[in-house]
């Protein structure tokens, strides 16, 4: 049975506001141990009890996944705070470091004078549905 300090194995689907995000069926199950923060604290919650062989689609408002998407998180940035504008895209996912340390984001607006970067994870704001399998509690 999962509780604190179980390392439990367990396969997952994951769906992003009826969007398929990704599964882990057809490669490796997902391992961590229960209790030491490595999931998402609700979805940890969810699976407390369960047992090798147990199935559950668990649930999770955006405040309980990746938060809500902030607009304050977006920003402009000039042409020149990049090494070379002209090969980002829309959707890209670019990394560097600030004053605050490393970053990523994703390039949400290419334009002529800047480049419009969304520092939100790029699942917040989404209501997320997880379908869990556990394979193993040890």
């Amino acid at each position: 049975m999962i509780k604190e300090g179980s390392t439990v194995t367990f396969h997952f689907s994951l769906h992003a506001d009826d969007e398929f995000i990704e599964s882990s069926k057809g490669n490796d199950p997902l391992k961590y141990v229960h209790g030491q923060g490595q999931l998402l604290p609700e979805l940890e919650k969810q699976l407390e009890g369960m047992t090798a062989e147990d199935e559950k689609k668990v649930s999770l408002a955006p405040e309980q996944g990746y938060g809500p998407h902030l607009a304050e998180a977006v920003r402009e940035l000039p042409l020149e705070s990049f090494a070379d504008p002209s090969a980002l895209n829309q959707g890209d996912v670019v990394s560097g470091q600030s004053e605050q340390g490393e970053f990523k984001a994703i390039v949400a607006e290419v334009g002529e004078e800047g480049i419009t970067l969304d520092f939100n994870h790029p699942l917040a704001g989404k209501s997320l549905v997880f379908d869990i399998q556990v394979v193993e509690v040890s």
